[in-house]
């Protein structure tokens, strides 16, 4: 998968088929699995999320007919064990671009799937260093209350969506730094205090 030259160039998902493939906690938890350890087969994939194998299988086959995973061929030599990859770098949808009734609502099906994850692992990670006062992590937390229009926070978005694909896509320096894998989300919506 060749990274997206802009991060706001992303695939945009558009079917119901596709988007309720998405809003499945399992299958999201698999899609999460391929982005950050890259092509897996079947069984790594349900090693990695605590699943059996035919789940993983099945949930592979339905995200590979919405156009999520695809085959990445040429892995291994053993023609049974079959490696997948994300379809696509980066994967974008919007409610207010959809005109199908069944797609906005599979629409936000997802939207609240990935909430609920971003929401889990933010407090797990707050709970996994309870007592712990001396292990810094680098973590951060912050919120702030702007007063923008929609163009504006659409820019903001597109700003910082440039920020992370930098830092997604950089090489890394062969410092001999230790390294972990990071999750990092973003919101911005209208709301008041």
């Amino acid at each position: 998968m060749t990274p997206p030259t802009d991060p706001v160039e992303a695939h945009r998902l558009t079917q119901a088929t596709a988007l309720a493939a998405f809003a499945n906690p399992a299958r999201s938890r698999i899609l999460d699995a391929l982005a950050v350890d890259g092509p897996s087969t079947a069984s790594q994939l349900a090693h990695r999320v605590g699943m059996a194998v035919g789940s993983a299988s099945h949930h592979l086959k339905v995200l590979a007919e919405a156009g999520l995973v695809e085959e990445a061929p040429g892995l291994t030599e053993d023609r049974r064990q079959r490696h997948w990859r994300l379809a696509h770098a980066h994967t974008r949808w919007s409610r207010t671009e959809m005109t199908d009734p069944s797609a906005r609502a599979a629409a936000y099906e997802a939207e609240l799937v990935t909430l609920q994850r971003q929401f889990d692992r933010a407090r797990d990670a707050v709970l996994a260093t309870e007592g712990d006062h001396e292990t810094d992590t680098g973590g951060f937390a912050t919120q702030q209350w702007l007063t923008l229009s929609a163009a504006e926070l659409r820019a903001l978005s597109e700003e910082l969506l440039a920020v992370l694909h930098r830092w997604q896509y950089r090489d890394l320096p062969d410092d001999g730094a230790e390294r972990d894998t990071v999750f990092v989300f973003a919101r911005g919506f209208p709301a008041q205090p």
